[in-house]
């Protein structure tokens, strides 16, 4: 977009989405939506796992969906340097992991997360490169009700 003011906001306004979608396609299973925010070769990693390449990662929303009754990402402040076609960010998300606990009763597992990203642009898109998951702190706590499935 070039170093205009326009080009500057119309790029970070993407890069925003991006990561909006990335909490969109992991709480409502959507593996295409998930696999497509990223380059082939992108890499996906955080404490005890890491995924790499886009085929890998199409599987991520369904592992989720399969480890827990729901999840809620809520993406709060993000900041962005651009440099022509790349990118590196910082977002601050609190992750939500519906789980029943041992007792039986409903509950969350609750990750204070900061995404650590490098985008890219290719063919005028930017795409995630790499995601690196940094859990600053996990809290885990009783709720009302978890759905009893996954939610489109």
């Amino acid at each position: 977009m070039g170093g205009s003011q326009d080009g500057r906001i119309i790029d970070e306004s993407a890069l925003r989405r991006l990561v909006l979608q990335y909490a969109s396609a992991v709480d409502r299973n959507d593996p295409e939506l998930f696999a497509s925010i990223f380059v082939e070769d992108a890499v996906v990693e955080g404490p005890g796992f890491r995924f790499d390449g886009r085929p890998r990662l199409r599987e991520v929303p369904g592992q989720l969906a399969r480890d827990f009754r729901g999840t809620m990402h809520c993406v709060f402040n993000q900041l962005v340097t651009i440099e022509g076609d790349a990118a590196r960010g910082e977002t601050y998300c609190i992750a939500y992991h519906g789980i029943v606990g041992e007792d039986g009763r409903p509950g969350t597992l609750d990750w204070a997360i900061r995404y650590q990203d490098r985008f890219t642009r290719q063919a005028g898109e930017w795409k995630i490169a790499y995601r690196r998951l940094v859990v600053e702190w996990t809290r885990t706590g009783p709720v009302e009700h978890l759905p009893e499935g996954r939610r489109d």
